[in-house]
């Protein structure tokens, strides 16, 4: 589900990840978390007989799909963006006490039983967003998250979950670190300052049942799309 994606991915997994994961896409603002997820899922989709769902909770469909464009990432026919005004739009049950979780797993659920698609891989843009917009102590975001991510390995979607960490250590995170426990995989995506310049890397912390490097890796972004260059130099 990952490897035959970004040019150079190769270099990095000696195994494929295991279909049904859930990996989180983890990184400071401006370490192409967003471009990375959505490459990895096009090129997957690119000539398949499968679909897939992105649900965007920062910006608009149109916007999203015009960033991934300036990326140099072509956008396949079975890869759907949703954004969190249509999510809204489709569900019924609107009040005042927000959960945005309940919102996206009814929306998953809407897509896999109603349309005749086969849906395989989703990503979610962002976790901090979807915290945002869910209006519920900690104990029963926590709670509600292990749900959601129980419905996504019962569909059997390989779910990438972008999270953001702060430049700043001291900051406090918008997740409590339950993510990563109950997560299958976590890819960290960074930035090295080189020649007065600043390089992105990708880094695989953990992937269960898949072997794969744990070095970082530069990521190059032309108008082909990304890549990925091969190990930094430390």
């Amino acid at each position: 589900m990952i490897k035959n994606t970004i040019p150079g991915i190769e270099t990095v997994f000696d195994t494929d990840i295991h279909p049904g994961s859930i990996v989180l896409v983890t990184g400071t603002p401006g370490t192409l978390k967003t471009g990375f997820t959505f490459s990895l899922m096009a090129e997957h989709l690119r000539g398949r007989n499968e679909s897939g769902i992105y649900i965007t909770l920062e910006e608009t469909e149109e916007s999203h799909i015009r960033n991934m464009r300036s990326l140099g990432i072509k956008v396949p026919k079975n890869l759907i963006v949703v954004d969190y005004t249509h999510l809204r739009k489709r569900d019924k049950e609107t009040s005042r006490r927000m959960n945005a979780i309940h919102v996206v797993k009814k929306a998953l659920e809407y897509f896999q039983k109603e349309t005749s698609e086969n849906y395989t891989i989703f990503a979610l843009d962002s976790l901090g967003a979807l915290y945002t917009l869910s209006d519920m102590e900690p104990e029963v975001r926590v709670r509600e998250l292990y749900h959601l991510f129980e419905t996504l390995r019962d569909m059997k979607l390989t779910s990438y979950i972008i999270t953001e960490k702060s430049r700043f250590p001291s900051a406090p995170l918008n997740f409590g670190g339950h993510e990563a426990y109950f997560s299958d995989g976590i890819i960290e995506m960074g930035t090295i300052e080189a020649y007065q310049d600043i390089k992105i890397y990708m880094q695989v912390i953990k992937m269960r049942a898949c072997a794969h490097s744990r070095r970082k890796f530069l990521i190059d972004v032309s108008e082909d799309g990304l890549s990925i260059l091969g190990p930094t130099i430390e």
